[in-house]
C-alpha cells in the first residue's frame, strides 16, 4: 500500500510487510528495521494472538503466511461494507491499522515519516473512501511538525471528502499542542473542517524511556495499557487550559481507545486544580473566559466500551461518548453491537442517539 501510493522518486521511503526465515511478516521500515509483527488478528481472541507472538519467540516456523491468514474483510473495503451488513452496523470510521506502530520508531525520519503518512492520505482518498461507498468514513493520518506539508495534506483530504486526521498525541518536536507555533496548525484544521483524532498508538511517551525497559513488545509495552489516560490527559489539559480550544472553537477532536471511565472524574479534577492554581499564585481565576471542562464538553468526543457503562457516564458529565468496537483487532467485539450490549451498553434507541450515531456524525463535521 505504502508504495503503490508514492511517487517512483520516493518509492525507497516507503514501509512495507517482509517474511523473515520462519516465514512470520514484519512491518518492516524503509532502512529495512523489523518493527513489528504483522499479524492477522481474530476479533475476540486475545489468547490465540499471544500464543501466536510465544510460538515467534520460540523460533518455532509461523503456522501460515500473512497473506493467507488475514481475512479479505481486513483489506478489501469491498467485503468489510459486506461485513457491516451482516454485523447490523449502518457505517464505520476506519482507522490506518499499521499507523498505530511505527510513526514513534521514523521519528529520527521526518521525511520517511510524512510520506508514508501521505501514502495512507492518498489511499483513503482513491482507494478506500469510493469502495465503501459512503459507509467507511477513512481517517488521515498526518503530523504537525511540517506546517506546509500539513495544509497541503488537510486541503487534499477535505477534497477527497476525508473528514478526520489521526494526529499523534504528544510533543511535536519538544513543544506543546498549546505553542504558539502550532496554531498555524489548528488553524488548518479549522478550515479544512477536518477533525482531530487521537488514537492510541506508538507515539511520543509521557514517561522517561527506562521505565518502558525490558519489555516483550517494545512498541506495546506494559506501562502504555497501564496508563492509558495519562497521555490524553496531558493533551486535554495542554489544549483547554493552554488556550488552543478558546483561540479555535471551530476545532473538533475524537479520542479513541483510551477508554472513557477516566473522563467523568478528570473533567471536575480538571476546573479543581486549575483554581487551586490561580489562588496558590495569585493568578485571576478568569484568564480563560469557560470553565476549562467546558470547552472540552463544547469540543472532545470520546470512544466508550461496553463495560464502562456508558450510560452512567453520560448521565455524570454530559452526552459526549461514542460507541466503538476496535474491531477487527484481537481485543475487540467480534459482534460489535451484541458484545457492547452484553458487556453493559445501552440498547439503540431514540435515548442513545448521541451514543451509537450523533456524536460521531458531530465529531465528522456532519
Amino acid at each position: 500500500m505504502w508504495a503503490d501510493h508514492l511517487p517512483g522518486s520516493r518509492k525507497d521511503l516507503a514501509l512495507h510487510i517482509a517474511d523473515d526465515e520462519l516465514g512470520y511478516a514484519w512491518l518492516t521500515a524503509p532502512d529495512g528495521r523489523r518493527l513489528h509483527l504483522a499479524e492477522a488478528q481474530v476479533p475476540g481472541d486475545v489468547p490465540a494472538m499471544g500464543a501466536y507472538r510465544a510460538r515467534q519467540r520460540r523460533g518455532e516456523p509461523a503456522p501460515a503466511r500473512f497473506e493467507e491468514a488475514v481475512a479479505p474483510h481486513d483489506v478489501d473495503p469491498v467485503a468489510r461494507v459486506a461485513l457491516l451488513d451482516r454485523q447490523g452496523i449502518d457505517e464505520a470510521v476506519v482507522f490506518p491499522n499499521f499507523g498505530l506502530f511505527w510513526v514513534r520508531s521514523l521519528e529520527g525520519q521526518p521525511e520517511a515519516q510524512l510520506a508514508n503518512m501521505e501514502a495512507w492520505n492518498r489511499w483513503a482518498v482513491e482507494g478506500l473512501r469510493p469502495a465503501g461507498a459512503g459507509r467507511l468514513r477513512p481517517v488521515g493520518h498526518v503530523s504537525l511538525r511540517d506546517p506546509d506539508w500539513l495544509e497541503g495534506q488537510l486541503a487534499t483530504l477535505a477534497d477527497g471528502g476525508i473528514e478526520a486526521a489521526m494526529v499523534p498525541i504528544g510533543p511535536v518536536d519538544g513543544q506543546p499542542f498549546s505553542h504558539p507555533d502550532l496554531d498555524r496548525c489548528w488553524s488548518a484544521f479549522e478550515r479544512s473542517g477536518i477533525s482531530v483524532m487521537f488514537h492510541i498508538s506508538d507515539g511520543p511517551r509521557p514517561f522517561d524511556d527506562a521505565w518502558y525497559e525490558g519489555d516483550a513488545n517494545p512498541v506495546e509495552p506494559l506501562l502504555m495499557s497501564l496508563s492509558i489516560s495519562v497521555t490524553p490527559m496531558l493533551a486535554l489539559q495542554d489544549l483547554s487550559l493552554g488556550g488552543v480550544l478558546e483561540r479555535h472553537p471551530g476545532l473538533r477532536v475524537g479520542l479513541v481507545e483510551f477508554t472513557s471511565s477516566w473522563f467523568a472524574q478528570f473533567l471536575p479534577a480538571l476546573d479543581a486544580g486549575y483554581r487551586f492554581h490561580a489562588a496558590y499564585n495569585g493568578l485571576t481565576p478568569d484568564r480563560l473566559p469557560l470553565a476549562p471542562s467546558d470547552y472540552l464538553r463544547r469540543q472532545v468526543r470520546i470512544a466508550t466500551f461496553g463495560f464502562e457503562r456508558p450510560e452512567r457516564l453520560t448521565a455524570s458529565v454530559g452526552d459526549l461518548f461514542m460507541f466503538g468496537s476496535d474491531y477487527p483487532h484481537a481485543e475487540g467485539l467480534i459482534r460489535p453491537l451484541e458484545d457492547f450490549r452484553a458487556a453493559g451498553g445501552p440498547p439503540v434507541g431514540e435515548s442513545t442517539d448521541g451514543l451509537y450515531r450523533g456524536n460521531v456524525e458531530w465529531l465528522l463535521g456532519r
